[in-house]
């Protein structure tokens, strides 16, 4: 059974839609516990794809989160065997930093639904070619990071330039969340240390509002994962 590596940075933020997905076309799922102390793999051997999940902490906080510069070095590896890799915010950036690209804190957090839009590469791209010209999608970053040397820009927001990049042919960072649903959403909320960040922002963000947009956007959020996902996952396959 193909086998694809996954790595996971708090319990809450797993592979939600993406799990499905993957299990239902057949692959075996190998999740490192970053939270929890599991040991990484010493190499990529007998992994179809690697997958960087999202996390609260920051690229550029490998002194607390020691697990982040092997992390780095992992995905450098995947890159470099051109494996098939998706990085999902904390992810995408943990791929920009990889490829030599600044990481660092935007200046003000996107936390809820926001509106993307595709570059004139997406259109031909892949798996991004299913973007309509505006999407609502969700996120929740503070850090955003440079565009890398080589790598094709995708997708971008109002506040945050660089949403999403392919770099090779096999290689994807999208700064959003595609893969959440609505449960994963509501207990995001309610995560003690998502709640104090929020209230941190004295009223910028309101989780009643991000409640009420899921119910709104979240359909279409789904359906649009499902599609880009798909095409990840044959990608996967055609390397395999």
């Amino acid at each position: 059974m193909k086998r694809i590596l996954v790595f996971q940075h708090v319990p809450h933020e797993d592979l939600g839609t993406l799990d499905y997905l993957l299990r239902a076309a057949g692959f075996e799922i190998h999740t490192v516990k970053f939270w929890g102390a599991d040991p990484a793999p010493g190499n990529l051997e007998g992994f179809a794809a690697l997958i960087a999940l999202g996390g609260p902490m920051g690229v550029y906080e490998a002194d607390k989160h020691p697990y982040l510069a092997m992390e780095t070095r992992l995905i450098e590896t995947a890159l470099d065997q051109d494996l098939p890799l998706l990085g999902i915010c904390l992810g995408s950036q943990l791929m920009a930093n990889a490829l030599c690209a600044r990481v660092y804190p935007s200046g003000i957090k996107e936390i809820g639904w926001y509106d993307l839009a595709p570059t004139p590469d997406a259109q031909n791209d892949p798996l991004l070619r299913h973007l309509r010209a505006t999407e609502k999608v969700f996120q929740w970053h503070g850090d955003t990071f440079d565009l890398p040397v080589g790598a094709v820009h995708l997708a971008s927001s109002p506040l945050c330039a660089n949403q999403a990049f392919r770099y090779g042919h096999n290689a994807y960072a999208l700064q959003f969340h595609l893969e959440v649903d609505r449960e994963m959403i509501d207990t995001w909320l309610d995560v003690p240390q998502n709640r104090d960040e929020i209230a941190g922002l004295h009223g910028d963000i309101d989780p009643t509002t991000i409640r009420s947009d899921t119910t709104r956007h979240i359909g279409r959020l789904e359906n649009l994962g499902a599609q880009i996902f798909a095409d990840f996952i044959r990608l996967i396959e055609h390397g395999a």
